[in-house]
């Protein structure tokens, strides 16, 4: 499991990345400006990828609690059973493991603020908690009967339409309005493609510094393009994008031929696509999958291109034994060979950074760990 919740305070740069230039999002920069003061609650809503996450520091860094904790916690990612112990901690021997007294995160934000990822995600029994925090800022470790006071500042995110989930029962109406004090919706980057050019610039700025990889510059023909993408994975997918553009191409000038490349499946603005949601599958199953169907691609395009190849250089009145030969051995390429020499490459242009090397070839480390295993790298 990844880990759920995690510290810091938004930087300066993470605020520029944030903002951009397009009109939707000086909007929400007015905005964070407006609230940030205060304590109200504020909700973040929008597309998987679009940044809830960065707005949320960039409120916090804007407050009066910049100088307190900052605690991130994916509330779909911890299991129902142990999400009242992860938040508002528990008491020695209160369940079976509880080996010593344990602070939660609302007692480990004291004093900051504290970002509730996914909220819809939440299971009812912890949302009565939650509500509880909201509006007293009074809750009970589990295994304890003394109240405990905490001052946090709280922020929340979702990618659902909670409105829809308390229609259905899923969500409590109660806590949806406490929640939604301040909404802000953050747009999908498709729908403003100004800020295309500026989270672009950042992503190659940062990706070669740490790197140490060259940028040869994109002409304004290849960025009209990255424009015109759909991007379905909103920034995520973009800084995706841009971090592998930049290790395989090693430095060059990118043309429309060259980005083209990392847009397969692209569709027009106006046409409405939604990311595949695999069900009943882990994340690295779903990441396997994901892996497997872009080499697939990348072999279809090399068996395509040899017998091209083949059908140029064969003699119109015989058949040329060695190029068959090769079309033969284009259609016999192994996936996991594929899948082994692009996760070599990736660790060897940088330079055995791992963490780099997974956001490149858009797997989570977990998984890259696992591969370099699985293959002897």
């Amino acid at each position: 499991m990844q880990s759920t919740h995690k510290h810091g305070v938004a930087s300066a740069e993470e605020q520029q990345t944030l903002l951009g230039e397009s009109m939707e999002m000086h909007k929400i920069a007015e905005v964070i400006q407006q609230v940030a003061p205060t304590d109200i609650t504020v909700l973040i809503s929008g597309e998987s990828g679009v940044g809830k996450e960065v707005i949320a520091r960039a409120i916090h860094a804007a407050s009066n609690r910049s100088a307190k904790p900052f605690i991130t916690v994916n509330s779909g990612a911890i299991p129902e059973g142990i999400i009242e112990s992860e938040l508002f901690g528990h008491e020695k021997g209160s369940f079976t493991g509880a080996f010593d007294q344990r602070k939660g995160y609302f007692e480990l934000a004291d004093g900051g603020s504290i970002f509730l990822d996914e909220i819809g995600e939440m299971p009812l029994s912890a949302q009565v908690k939650l509500l509880r925090v909201l509006e007293n800022g009074e809750f009970l470790r589990v295994g304890s009967s003394v109240p405990r006071r905490v001052n946090v500042r709280v922020i929340a995110a979702t990618n659902k339409d909670l409105e829809a989930e308390v229609r259905q029962n899923n969500f409590r109406l109660d806590l949806f309005y406490r929640l939604r004090s301040v909404n802000i919706h953050v747009p999908p980057l498709r729908n403003r493609p100004d800020d295309i050019p500026v989270f672009f610039r950042r992503f190659v700025n940062e990706f070669t510094r740490k790197n140490n990889v060259k940028f040869g510059g994109i002409s304004d023909e290849a960025m009209q393009m990255l424009q015109a993408y759909h991007w379905p994975g909103n920034v995520r997918e973009l800084r995706n994008v841009v971090e592998s553009m930049l290790v395989i191409e090693r430095g060059k000038r990118m043309e429309t031929s060259d980005v083209g490349r990392y847009l397969r499946g692209s569709a027009p603005l106006t046409e409405e696509r939604n990311l595949p949601v695999p069900l009943n599958k882990s994340v690295e199953q779903a990441e396997r999958e994901l892996i497997l169907r872009a080499l697939l691609d990348i072999k279809s395009n090399l068996v395509e291109l040899r017998s091209l190849v083949a059908e140029k250089l064969t003699p119109a009145h015989g058949t040329n034994s060695s190029m068959g030969d090769l079309k033969e051995a284009g259609n016999s390429l192994s996936l996991l060979e594929m899948e082994k020499s692009l996760i070599k490459e990736a660790l060897q242009r940088l330079n055995g950074n791992r963490r780099a090397a997974a956001r490149a070839l858009n797997i989570s480390e977990r998984t890259l760990y696992r591969k370099i295993k699985e293959y002897g790298l």
